[in-house]
């Protein structure tokens, strides 16, 4: 792997995790030292988390993690919505049947209050199901990066197991829409699944008092 990824692969998982919070500063001498790196494949990391949104350069040498509140959440979902129902109706008509009526009968068994790491790979399981079923370079690009985010959207809000069940429940639906290759009732679901998703997240960031997460249900994708 060469040094400049190896860099970024941490960067990102340190970002991700919470580890490097919001306004960190990431020195160029002193990061290059602590990942053991040279400075052009650290600039050429830094770089990249920058097209990401996830960092952004205060000086010529300092850059920092940015901040994420609740209007950069809303515009998230906003552009996520439209990459996922449009991922599901093309889903709908090309996947495999078995493959996602599979994925749904997985969905009706899961328990993610006893198993939330085997709810989570069941999740990436089906993400993954439907950037193969769509096979469109150019729409799963723009998913993952869109993913790259939520991961660190998720990290902010609390879990909350209702919450936790009803997406199982939602995901479940949409997966037995794809089987069905019924491309409407698909992006409904996911229409429905994200705009729940949304208000419980604002209502999470509205109680940890995240600037701009009041009012999560008035502003919260529109109605389902």
């Amino acid at each position: 792997m060469r040094a400049s990824d190896r860099a970024y692969r941490a960067l990102l998982e340190e970002i991700q995790s919470g580890a490097l919070r919001p306004g960190a500063v990431l020195g160029e001498v002193e990061q290059a030292t602590r990942l053991g790196v040279s400075r052009t494949p650290l600039r050429e990391a830094l770089g990249r988390l920058a097209a990401d949104g996830l960092v952004a350069q205060q000086s010529p040498r300092v850059t920092v993690v940015t901040d994420i509140d609740a209007t950069d959440i809303r515009e998230l979902f906003q552009v996520r919505r439209a990459l996922e129902e449009t991922a599901a109706r093309l889903a709908a008509e090309r996947a495999d049947p078995a493959e996602f009526s599979q994925l749904a009968d997985e969905f009706a068994a899961v328990d993610p209050a006893r198993d939330a790491d085997g709810y989570y790979a069941l999740i990436a399981r089906f993400d993954a199901a439907l950037d193969a079923a769509v096979a469109n370079d150019y729409l799963t690009a723009a998913l993952r990066t869109v993913r790259t985010h939520l991961v660190r959207v998720r990290r902010l809000a609390r879990d909350n197991p209702e919450r936790l069940a009803a997406s199982v429940a939602e995901h479940r639906q949409i997966a037995a829409a794809i089987a069905g290759a019924d491309g409407e009732l698909a992006a409904h679901a996911t229409h429905v699944h994200l705009h729940n998703a949304l208000v419980s997240i604002l209502a999470s960031l509205a109680d940890a008092d995240v600037p701009g997460a009041e009012g999560a249900d008035r502003s919260a994708l529109g109605a389902a």
